[in-house]
């Protein structure tokens, strides 16, 4: 990690007279991720994530963008929602902020902000309509970190919280934090009707009835060096995402 550093403070450490060319919002959430990993999982991941992105763009595309601190604020689903300290954030409180961070960097002269979200309960796109109205000339780019690349061939088993995924990749940044001794199993309970499975319709999953340990997945096989993998695909895709979007023309 301390290569990162000083290559991050090679890059922030004075913002004056600096030229910024975008802005990265790491998005996360307050919530359970079952026993072993912190509450705060969703906004460490998404932030480091982050900055991965943001070193390889400028060793890669010599583009400068800021990684801002991340929102951890996100929506829930009955049944996680009612367990201690987790916080429910509405779409409305997620807009404002949104929308003040914007008018911010719109002030100061940067247009184009990239949301890395790491809370699969967050969903963006109405707000980025909603404010291309209103800052037509500001870009908004949206990406879930733990979508971009396909678990198949860097996980045994693929999941959807507090599982390989999410476990690997934190005990590859922040190994401290992860506590595997106490981790539940992660097993799921799925909706009985079929209808429901196979997205034919959808309701928000009542975490009580799915999960008895808030975690869908099992992390008992995670490891740093599966975390470290992955986050080094993600991190060259949204890089390369990154460098398109400042370099060159959308349409």
């Amino acid at each position: 990690m301390s290569q990162q550093f000083d290559i991050l403070k090679a890059i922030y450490n004075d913002t004056k007279d600096e030229k910024y060319q975008y802005a990265i919002l790491p998005w996360g959430a307050t919530e359970p991720h079952n026993y072993h990993l912190p509450y705060l999982t969703d906004c460490y991941l998404s932030h480091d994530v982050a900055v991965d992105a943001a070193i390889r763009a400028y060793e890669q595309g010599r583009i400068k963008g800021m990684v801002l601190p991340p929102i951890p604020l996100g929506s829930q689903n009955p049944g996680q929602r009612e367990l201690p300290f987790c916080l429910h954030t509405r779409y409305e409180t997620q807009k404002a902020i949104l929308t003040d961070i914007v008018a911010s960097l719109d002030y100061q002269g940067i247009s184009k902000l990239f949301i890395v979200n790491g809370h699969g309960g967050n969903s963006f796109k109405n707000m980025i309509r909603d404010l291309a109205v209103d800052y037509p000339h500001f870009l908004i780019v949206v990406s879930d970190w733990f979508a971009i690349v396909p678990q198949i061939g860097f996980f045994d088993e693929k999941d959807d919280h507090a599982g390989e995924l999410e476990t690997s990749v934190l005990m590859h940044y922040r190994p401290e934090l992860v506590d595997l001794s106490v981790a539940g199993n992660g097993v799921y309970f799925p909706f009985r009707i079929q209808a429901l499975r196979d997205g034919t319709g959808w309701i928000p999953r009542n975490w009580a009835k799915v999960s008895q340990d808030t975690g869908i997945g099992n992390p008992l096989k995670s490891t740093a060096e599966k975390g470290r993998r992955y986050v080094e695909a993600v991190s060259n895709k949204l890089a390369d995402l990154f460098i398109s979007v400042v370099e060159d023309e959308i349409y």
